[in-house]
């Protein structure tokens, strides 16, 4: 009597798992790595006036807290990305 309904109910559950992996591969991993990408680009930016503006104390203050936003954002996205693949991994076979 409930033969019918397990396939369909696979059915289901294999394309909701197509549609995760899809979603995590083309729209999540992407915007992470270019959200990263933009947080290094601060990290270097910091270092370079750190190096280039040594001479003036405010110059140094900017170069350190662009550093420290830079590692922040880079760590948070670390994080987001560990976390993304912890939830897709715990939902996929």
């Amino acid at each position: 009597m409930f033969s019918g309904f397990v396939p369909i109910a696979y059915a289901a559950t294999s394309n909701i798992d197509t549609l995760l992996a899809k979603i995590k591969t083309v729209i999540i991993n992407p915007a992470i790595g270019f959200i990263f990408a933009l947080a290094l680009a601060v990290f270097l930016f910091g270092v370079v006036e750190f190096l280039f503006k040594k001479d003036s104390d405010s110059g140094r203050a900017d170069g350190k807290r662009h550093m420290l936003w830079g590692i922040v954002g880079m760590a948070i996205m670390l994080g987001a990305f560990g976390i993304v693949n912890l939830i897709i991994n715990s939902l996929g076979r």
